[in-house]
């Protein structure tokens, strides 16, 4: 039963926290060490894939306030031998109720002890001050992550997670995002008294692109293009997300900043279909030939004579 497994293992240990920690530096904690344990970190490792199986079972307990609390008063009464004492006044204590039980009585300071294993375990006793034992309780949940590139996110994948049951290959549709969750129901640790099994809650970590970056469902990008092709107009070739190319059609006299949409080329998920969002990011040339220099002094005498700034100016001094 979960009791006697929690007697002998020290889940705050294990995380390396203090018993009155928060919630919120549990959590923390625990994603700290989950990255530094996690199997997909160290293949082939099987130190690592204990630590991490150990890490994730103590956060699964401590994390639930129910269960942290019926976690520590476990540990609380069942840390090696359990000594209860008589509390005094005019009330039964412990020991009168134990000595009741077992024969003994209380008498004096004479103590009784409670030896685990053997007997009647702790979750039979508190049944007899309950009414009877409780019902079947269900498995606890298993806490596990993956991490995935940004393509394999977008167009979704079938990962294989080892779970308490064994191997179970979990489904993350297209679109997911990154830190979202993903609860695989039933496969998580087995009832220790034939309730339903426990879940697995599944986070999912996306690593950057160094092109595309997303919005919703559609993705952005950055779009240089040249002044010549700015002021001119000109049809471009903008890159896809695990696709070819596409042609786009920039307007003469397009500035910075505009950004122009490709339908249908975004994020495409159960529900819905992004576009695919370039930003116009119009590149100055660094370096000048002697004609090129010269066909924009040219260009300059003659462009007309409007100050882009004075707007700008106008507004300042309001």
């Amino acid at each position: 039963m979960a009791s006697q497994d929690w007697l002998e293992k020290d889940f705050y240990q294990t995380l390396g926290v203090s018993k009155g920690v928060s919630d919120a530096e549990l959590k923390k904690t625990y994603r700290k060490l989950a990255r530094t344990y996690h199997p997909d970190s160290n293949p082939g490792d099987a130190a690592a894939e204990a630590k991490f199986k150990e890490i994730s079972e103590a956060y699964a307990v401590l994390s639930d306030a129910e269960q942290r609390a019926e976690y520590d008063q476990i540990r609380a009464m069942g840390t090696g031998s359990a000594r209860f004492t008589s509390g005094g006044g005019g009330g039964q204590g412990f020991e009168d109720v134990f000595g009741g039980m077992f024969g003994g009585g209380a008498r004096g300071g004479q103590q009784y002890s409670y030896q685990q294993g053997g007997g009647q375990n702790f979750e039979d006793i508190f049944g007899m001050f309950g009414g009877g034992a409780r019902g079947p309780q269900p498995g606890r949940d298993v806490q596990a992550s993956t991490t995935l590139d940004f393509e394999t996110a977008v167009q979704g994948k079938t990962v294989t997670l080892q779970a308490p049951s064994g191997n179970v290959k979990v489904k993350i549709p297209a679109g997911v995002s990154d830190g979202q969750r993903i609860k695989v129901r039933g496969k998580g640790e087995p009832s220790p008294n034939g309730g339903a099994p426990g879940d697995i809650i599944l986070t999912v970590s996306v690593r950057k692109h160094p092109v595309f970056e997303r919005d919703g469902n559609n993705l952005r990008l950055k779009l240089p293009i040249t002044f010549s092709e700015a002021a001119l107009g000109a049809t471009v070739e903008v890159p896809t997300l695990g696709g070819d190319p596409v042609k786009l059609k920039v307007q003469p006299g397009t500035p910075s900043g505009r950004v122009l949409r490709v339908k249908g080329r975004g994020v495409k998920t159960a529900k819905a279909t992004g576009d695919l969002l370039a930003e116009v990011q119009v590149v100055v040339p660094s370096h000048l030939s002697a004609e090129a220099k010269e066909a924009l002094e040219a260009f300059r005498a003659t462009e007309p004579n409007e100050n882009p700034r004075e707007d700008l100016l106008a507004r300042a001094r309001s």
